[in-house]
């Protein structure tokens, strides 16, 4: 059987990538994020953990590194000259996804919800989508309060103006709109309210 250059050449570069995402313990180095010991390439580091904070040669502050058992990890390449911490890289692996992790947990999502409304509404659909809004808005959500015009109801803006000018002062105390009422497209109308902090 005879095997094209194309799948050798394919192997090959398999190989060297492999090669290449270890370290020189042989321990795999996921997503090539960080760079540590023999390859970081410059000649000069600044170390500000797991030494004495100060600028080292990078040969210098492997061997250091080599002897208390720790990973030399560049942290900054592009200040001068490149800064390095020596630590343990698993442990140090970890404890950035643990960071990453409490900074998605602490985001607040801003989730908007619609209220849709038509411009010939009957008074109790009005109330309902109305302490609906008040619903969202006290949980924390912006309130998307939309009139929409089927058909020959686009004639009716004025009153489709009306009713959400209306909602925005009836539940003024629990949001506060941030724009006018305005058309969105062909058949729509509406606008923003944020809840009150």
């Amino acid at each position: 059987m005879r095997i094209s250059k194309y799948v050798i050449k394919l192997l090959y570069i398999k190989k060297r990538i492999l090669k290449n995402s270890r370290n020189n313990n042989g321990r795999e180095v996921p997503g090539y994020k960080y760079v540590i010991n023999d390859r970081i390439k410059s000649v000069e580091v600044r170390v500000v953990e797991g030494l004495p904070n100060g600028v080292y040669s990078t040969s210098e502050a492997l061997r250091e590194a080599e002897k208390i058992g720790f990973d030399l990890v560049l942290i900054s390449p592009n200040a001068n000259p490149p800064v390095c911490k020596v630590v343990d890289f698993k442990k140090f692996l970890y404890q950035e996804k643990q960071k990453e992790k409490d900074l998605v947990k602490n985001q607040t999502k801003v989730v908007v919800k619609e209220v849709r409304f038509t411009p010939n509404i009957g008074d109790n659909d009005y109330e309902v989508k109305k302490k609906k809004a008040i619903e969202f808005l006290i949980k924390g959500n912006k309130v998307k309060a939309s009139v929409f015009f089927k058909g020959r109801t686009i004639m009716f803006k004025e009153k489709g103006e009306l009713v959400l000018v209306k909602l925005a002062s009836e539940i003024e105390e629990y949001g506060i709109p941030e724009g006018v009422p305005k058309m969105e497209s062909k058949n729509r109308m509406g606008f923003i309210i944020k809840p009150k902090k």
